[in-house]
């Protein structure tokens, strides 16, 4: 795949860079960069289908391009043209692209599976001390004048060490939040879909996900949303946990059903959620607004300088075919 500068082949861009324009320069020294016009899903349509990206040979994707191509899925394929082998996404998780339709039409998709792994784990890491130790009650308490929460009613919190934190989905994120919680002296049981070998379990312990459900005093969702993911937590798993469980979601939010989350909370079966995530971004919730005891980030998991080389990794992706991997479906969460 692998192309000179004398034969630049015309890439189309997909959503704005806003931090690595050095990088985004020298993949210009590589290609022709072909920019949209459209800012919503019909008019990108009416846009690809007038010729506007004739000879377009790979896509660039930015997670905020959603807002103008939608779901880049049967529909959207059968409007580029022919000339288009290959989607480069910028980022790890990949619901935005139906795998199964670019399968049908040939074309290649690449993704960014561990540049964000560090960055997210950690975020990952606050939610789970915060959720815990209930310090989103002083928070939004002290900014009321009242002094560690009391007027709210803030109850006495615990403590990370010795809990059982179950990870479901040990990719990774889930890997490098394991790494995390050894300096807390958490227990760390897993579900996957297949079990790991010893050296990626780390000292984790592998189980099936009914006992991850029933054994976890800390439950961390670290799975990437497909069919089968989406509200993998709901009404009958919260039924199943611990009562006082507390749940961190930094993959994506349709993993829980919201809906479910929210009676969970309300009537104490979840003591806490530590949420970067939500179901229908950007809106949240109410009940987890109204909810003090929620810790609510605005999806900032990936949000560091330290991330920007993910652009640099994708560039990559486009230049080298060691790094290219045809869309076989859905990959599960392992």
């Amino acid at each position: 795949m692998e192309f000179s500068s004398s034969e630049k082949k015309k890439v189309l861009l997909l959503g704005q860079v806003n931090h690595a324009y050095e990088e985004l320069k020298s993949l210009e020294d590589i290609a022709e960069i072909v920019k949209v016009t459209a800012t919503n899903r019909d008019d990108f349509i009416k846009e690809a289908k007038s010729g506007a990206f004739n000879g377009v040979f790979a896509a660039y994707r930015t997670f905020v391009s959603f807002d103008i191509t939608g779901k880049i899925d049967n529909e959207i394929l059968e409007a580029l043209p022919k000339s288009f082998k290959f989607l480069c996404h910028v980022g790890a998780g990949y619901d935005q692209i139906d795998v199964h339709a670019c399968t049908t039409h040939s074309i290649r998709v690449s993704n960014v599976p561990t540049a964000v792994d560090n960055a997210t784990a950690d975020v990952n890491m606050f939610l789970i001390l915060g959720a815990l130790r209930g310090f989103n009650i002083g928070m939004t308490g002290l900014r009321k004048g009242e002094w560690h929460g009391r007027a709210a009613g803030a109850p006495l919190a615990h403590d990370p060490e010795g809990k059982t934190l179950g990870i479901l989905g040990m990719g990774g994120i889930g890997r490098a939040l394991k790494k995390r919680t050894d300096a807390f002296d958490m227990k760390v049981i897993y579900h996957n879909r297949n079990q790991l070998p010893p050296h990626l379990e780390a000292g984790a312990r592998y189980v099936s996900f009914d006992e991850l459900l029933a054994q976890s005093d800390v439950i961390s969702l670290n799975l990437p949303l497909n069919a089968h993911t989406k509200h993998i937590i709901s009404t009958k798993e919260f039924e199943k946990m611990k009562d006082g469980v507390v749940i961190v979601n930094t993959a994506r939010g349709p993993i829980i059903d919201e809906d479910a989350l929210v009676k969970a909370l309300d009537s104490g079966k979840v003591r806490s959620a530590g949420l970067d995530v939500f179901e229908n971004e950007p809106k949240v919730h109410p009940g987890l607004l109204a909810n003090d005891a929620v810790m609510l980030i605005p999806h900032m998991g990936t949000h560091t300088y330290e991330v920007k080389p993910i652009l640099v990794q994708a560039k990559n992706n486009l230049t080298d075919e060691k790094t290219d991997r045809n869309c076989y479906g859905d990959l599960g969460y392992g």
